[in-house]
């Protein structure tokens, strides 16, 4: 223990020698700082005024600026940021930050805030707010683009001197410890929302910073600080009083120079702070047109215009009497307010009217047409998760709706804190499939100083995304519910009674623009599944063109009938003459005719609905009532048995006696859970498909045979006699490829196919099989060459003929 003593001292001794040479390098440069001239700046104008008055030399006004960003003012109390501001703020300055914009945004909210808690103060005491303009709870925004400055002036409650110190030169309970651990780790600055930095935010575009507060119990100051890891503090002397409140002036970079225009701010507040509670103004200037006399030289050129003649006398005197004028453009500044679209989700829905909604929407989704929204739903939610939120059906879907479907993350919801724009990239908020609807989420208590993909798994927005999935699914099934087309005979007189034939045929129109989309979220969202298939529309066997609901099929339901019924294909016309239909029509079943896409992905996951199986007519598993079935199927036995062993090489399954066909003589199926014709046709077509792989889903093939038709019974009759007959055996293969094609297949060898079918032409016009086809003589080049020239002569010729025979007839 002892040998480490010695070497112990010597090296705390050294700690301390060097400590000590560091205190006295740092007191050396703060005099040095505190001996460094500069020249306190002059009284600013009052922002927003016209600028007459005090005023300056330029050149003094230049000398000084440059003097006041070489160094803070020499009288001013010196501090140092606390470590880790001074850390965040490198890291803001040095670091390509994506987004630069959110520094404005940033500086509204604070002033939204400061407002909020002076105009909760004066609920109690009216005299803190004072009076004239101080009184005037607004934010006001004005630029000087001579000297690159952007100021932001509010007439909150405004800072004392311990709150300048406290509020900007430390970390106090905001998330800033958080961001910069964040940095440090990962280096991700994709961080939402307020995540702590708040007024740091300024160092993104500017060099230079001023902060201006006036607070009811303190005098006026100036924190001022170049982010160089210290900041300055001193009594405001200089500046005009600003009566109560703060003002923030930005130093921009060279680089933020895009920031000095005020087509640039404008836009950001649209963006950020639309619908913020107080006014946000910002000092524009304008060009309008203004009447002036009109100069001596005018008045003579109008002097020497011509009357026209059907001038009556009476204007002429009229005119002579009146001054002579002119018009020209003049450049003027006026405050121009920027936020006028009111916050109505804060309202109560009852006091909020149609108009107001209509105009919201177009705000909102920057809609510019004149259709309002097919429906909207306006509510709150209250519990561990508090948020109000505005919903909207659009009148028409985008063009390019489902062209990204999955390859677009962005949503048309956007997401406030406390009515500051978060951001519109949360597609976890709703799912994809109900990315049509445009709306917002406003919420107090989300934590936003983390990182988007933390937030986007915390249990609070799981919570938003639920509730927003159960009222978007309530706002279109209203839809449906008062649409009189939709209801039932009691229902569309009570609502024909009622005169609001306004949203007669509103869901009709609904699923023609977003029907799609229901059938995506029946889908990917299993959760809802039974509710989005009541959202089904589609068209029937019995439904008279018209669109029809799962619902109302089972009410048309014929008594024993278990199974829906329903095919697949391309156009409604040819389904309805499929010969999978033939046998049920003909015994009053209804058919949903599916012609979407789409709709063969979504027959997969829809299996059932209210206790009863989906059933598609083109594969085996249809269930007809025939009570001759058993004997026919015993009669055709041999022909069945004999048929499969002809189709032995065409990947034939089975043959089978059918109960559904009545008029056609076959058809082909598949097994239960095998493609269709028409999902073959679907999967082949696509661009990246691999034939080789979807052989296993294509399921086994049943030839179906229609014992009543006479081209089976004369096939039965003819095999019976011989089996062995070839000629029968190519019919037996020719019957199978045309059912084939006819039941919505692709016939595996064309060629062999077209071929079998001319042998039957040919067969059916007493052609011999043998006969060949007459050769082409062979015919020299010469010659042709001759032949065409004597034929072109005899053209010509014969247009001389006529040309004569026409010049007699004149």
């Amino acid at each position: 223990m002892g040998k480490w003593t010695v070497p112990s001292a010597l090296i705390l001794l050294c700690l301390l020698c060097l400590i000590s040479d560091q205190g006295r390098n740092l007191r050396a440069n703060a005099e040095g700082d505190s001996q460094s001239p500069a020249d306190p700046p002059k009284v600013e104008e009052k922002l927003g005024a016209v600028p007459h008055g005090s005023a300056t030399d330029s050149d003094v006004v230049k000398r000084e600026s440059e003097s006041m960003k070489k160094t803070l003012r020499s009288s001013a109390e010196k501090f140092e940021f606390q470590a880790e501001v001074s850390r965040l703020m490198d890291i803001l300055i040095n670091s390509l930050y994506s987004n630069k914009d959110i520094f404005l945004r940033e500086l509204i909210s604070n002033a939204s805030d400061a407002l909020d808690k002076i105009r909760f103060l004066s609920l109690t005491d009216k005299e803190v707010l004072g009076d004239g303009d101080t009184a005037k709870l607004e934010i006001q925004m004005k630029l000087d683009k001579d000297k690159k400055i952007l100021s932001i002036r509010d007439r909150g409650i405004g800072m004392t001197k311990e709150d300048l110190i406290k509020n900007l030169g430390t970390i106090a309970k905001s998330g800033t410890s958080a961001f910069v651990e964040k940095m440090q780790t990962s280096g991700d600055l994709n961080l939402i929302g307020q995540f702590g930095v708040g007024f740091y935010s300024v160092y993104l575009v500017a060099d230079y910073v001023e902060v201006i507060s006036k607070h009811n119990d303190d005098k006026q100051y100036v924190w001022e600080s170049k982010a160089d890891g210290a900041f300055a503090i001193s009594e405001d002397t200089w500046n005009e009083p600003l009566g109560r409140g703060t003002e923030i002036r930005l130093h921009l970079r060279e680089e933020a120079g895009e920031y000095l225009e005020e087509s640039k701010l404008k836009d950001l507040v649209k963006r950020y702070s639309e619908f913020i509670n107080f006014p946000i103004n910002l000092w524009s200037t304008k060009e309008i047109d203004v009447e002036v006399p009109a100069d001596e030289d005018d008045s003579t050129e109008e002097e020497d215009k011509p009357e026209e003649e059907d001038t009556e006398k009476g204007d002429d005197e009229e005119s002579e009497d009146k001054p002579k004028t002119k018009t020209v453009k003049e450049t003027t500044q006026e405050w121009e307010l920027l936020n006028d679209v009111k916050a109505i989700w804060l309202r109560s829905p009852k006091d909020v009217t149609d108009e107001e909604y209509t105009k919201f929407y177009h705000s909102l989704a920057k809609d510019f047409g004149e259709e309002k929204p097919m429906s909207w739903s306006h509510f709150s939610a209250e519990g561990d998760v508090e948020f109000k939120a505005v919903l909207f059906v659009p009148p028409k879907a985008p063009h390019d709706l489902y062209e990204s479907y999955y390859n677009n993350n962005k949503s048309n919801l956007k997401l406030y804190v406390r009515r500051v724009f978060i951001s519109d990239e949360f597609d976890e908020l709703l799912p994809k499939y109900l990315n049509f609807l445009k709306g917002l989420v406003d919420s107090d208590t989300l934590p936003l100083n983390v990182s988007r993909e933390m937030l986007q798994q915390h249990s609070s927005l799981k919570t938003i995304k639920k509730k927003l999935i159960r009222k978007a699914l309530d706002m279109i099934r209203k839809l449906y519910e008062e649409d009189p087309d939709e209801s039932t005979d009691k229902d569309k007189k009570d609502i024909e009674e009622s005169g609001d034939n306004e949203k007669k045929g509103q869901y009709a129109r609904f699923w023609n623009e977003f029907g799609k989309s229901i059938k995506l979220g029946i889908i990917e969202d299993a959760a809802n599944r039974n509710r989005l298939a009541k959202l089904l529309r589609f068209e029937s066997s019995k439904s008279d063109g018209k669109l029809t609901s799962l619902d109302q099929y089972i009410s048309r339901m014929k008594s024993g009938q278990k199974d829906i019924f329903y095919i697949t294909g391309s156009d409604k016309e040819q389904l309805a003459k499929s010969p999978f239909l033939e046998r049920l029509i003909k015994k009053g079943y209804e058919v949903i005719y599916f012609t979407d896409p789409v709709d063969e992905y979504l027959m997969q996951y829809l299996m059932d609905y209210e206790d009863r199986k989906f059933q598609n007519v083109s594969k085996e598993g249809v269930k007809i009532a025939d009570s001759g079935v058993k004997e026919l199927k015993e009669a055709f036995k041999d022909l069945t048995k004999w048929w499969k062993s002809a189709l032995a090489s065409w990947n034939v399954d089975d043959v089978k006696v059918s109960n559904r066909l009545a008029d056609t003589p076959c058809v082909v199926v598949t097994n239960k859970y095998g493609w269709s014709g028409n999902m073959e046709r679907i999967m082949h077509s696509q661009t990246l498909s691999d034939a080789s792989k979807q052989g296993y889903m294509r399921g086994k093939r049943v030839l179906e045979v229609n014992p009543r038709h006479p081209i089976v019974k004369e096939l039965r009759e003819r095999v019976a006699k011989d089996p062995e007959d070839e000629g029968i055996k190519a019919t037996a293969q020719l019957m199978y490829q045309t059912a084939l094609v006819e039941s919505g297949f692709m016939v595996s060898d064309p060629k062999d196919f077209a071929s079998r079918i001319y042998g039957s032409v040919k067969t059916s016009l007493s052609i011999s099989p043998d006969a060949a086809v007459e050769e082409e003589e062979e015919v020299e080049e010469s010659e042709t060459k001759e032949e065409e020239a004597a034929s072109g002569a005899t053209k010509v010729d014969d247009f001389e003929i006529e040309a004569s025979e026409v010049k007699d007839e004149l």
